[in-house]
């Protein structure tokens, strides 16, 4: 009983140094395990200093330079088109004639009637003249001579409305070949030859767009106008245009500037109309298409910028973590925050008024695993205009 009792003791004893043993020294160790701090893998970009453009951002509507919709001046079979739909045509080509032969008969009879009248009036005249001798010699009387000399004045007059006759009836010729009003591209043909045509008709023969030029139309809020009409009284206001590429490759820009800012706010929308003109050169911009609109008011001259991802937001601002390094260009560092005054951001850059200077390194990526004396690991420089 009592060599048991004694082997229970020992065995107890060696249970106990077991466990102190691995308190000793395996506890401890896995405790200083836990302490160790992984450091999270980072992007950071650099502050730089830079020329910043101040944009306002609308969706501006394509609108053709100029726009004529070529409709007959007289009535008529069509009985030619000289132009192809699609063709870019020049002020003053042929586009299409209306038969002219009852046009050319009116004028024809119109010049018979003014030769007859011309006769008329000859005769009319002589006879007024002779009147007004013989009125003084007491061969006719005082009414004969006034119905002669009104009868002579009547012929002439006669004349002249002849004569006017003729010109409108040589304008109305004129009128059977229609001709193009404007340089630009036609559209759709609306009526084929053989058709009455007449200035009634609907939708006239067809419509004329200048392409080149052309405008763009957009819309921006009331609060805008101080600083628009700031910056149009230093000059040109300059305004780009972006058309998204739909097959995903990029977008293309045209370059133009503002000629137009409506003199009145639409009470509607609480909006103010604008419009700007751009040359066009390669046909991208088409009447009628969207397009995004950029107008630059401003230029921030020599400003600290830093990619607008390493902006973050807080409660008690905006705010950045700022890399701590021991020695330039290592790979372990440590960030801290630092609060920040963002005065302008765009697309891809945030420019901060201050803050930072120039050369002050931020986290871009990966700042949701962060906080202030966290340890971090650069695995990537972000690159300036990314």
């Amino acid at each position: 009983m009592k060599r048991r009792f004694r082997w229970l003791l020992v065995s107890g004893l060696v249970v106990l140094l077991a466990a102190g043993i691995f308190l000793a020294f395996g506890g401890s160790r896995n405790a200083r395990f836990g302490k160790v701090k992984v450091p999270v893998p980072v992007e950071v970009a650099s502050a730089r200093l830079a020329t910043v453009p101040v944009y306002l951002h609308a969706l501006g509507t394509v609108t053709a330079y100029r726009t004529v919709t070529v409709v007959p001046m007289i009535t008529g079979p069509l009985k030619q088109v000289f132009f192809h739909e699609g063709q870019y045509v020049r002020k003053g080509q042929l586009l299409a004639e209306i038969d002219p032969r009852p046009y050319e008969a009116a004028l024809a009879q119109a010049v018979a009637k003014l030769a007859q009248d011309r006769a008329t009036r000859t005769s009319d005249q002589l006879q007024a003249k002779q009147n007004a001798t013989l009125v003084k010699k007491g061969f006719v009387s005082k009414q004969q001579w006034i119905t002669a000399w009104t009868t002579y004045l009547a012929a002439k007059a006669q004349v002249k409305q002849d004569r006017a006759s003729i010109l409108a009836d040589r304008i109305n010729l004129t009128y059977t070949r229609i001709r193009a009003p404007i340089s630009g591209r036609t559209g759709i043909l609306q009526v084929d030859p053989g058709n009455i045509v007449s200035p009634t008709l609907s939708g006239g023969i067809v419509t004329i767009n200048r392409l080149q030029p052309i405008y763009v139309q957009f819309s921006l809020p009331q609060q805008d106008l101080p600083e628009i009409n700031r910056a149009l009284a230093r000059g040109p206001l300059p305004v780009l245009a972006t058309i998204a590429n739909q097959a995903g490759d990029g977008a293309t820009r045209d370059q133009g500037v503002v000629t137009v800012l409506d003199n009145q706010i639409n009470s509607s929308t609480g909006t103010l109309t604008l419009r700007a003109r751009f040359p066009n050169p390669r046909m991208d911009l088409w009447p009628g298409s969207y397009v995004d609109i950029d107008v630059e008011i401003r230029v921030l001259p020599r400003v600290v910028t830093i990619p607008n991802v390493a902006v973050q937001e807080g409660p008690a601002g905006d705010f950045v973590y700022l890399v701590k390094q021991d020695k330039p260009g290592q790979k372990l560092a440590s960030v801290l925050i630092r609060p920040v005054q963002l005065e302008y951001e765009n697309g891809t850059l945030a420019v901060i008024g201050s803050g930072l200077h120039p050369g002050d390194v931020v986290v871009t990526e990966g700042t949701s695993r962060l906080r202030s004396g966290a340890t971090i690991r650069i695995a990537a420089r972000m690159k300036p205009g990314r």
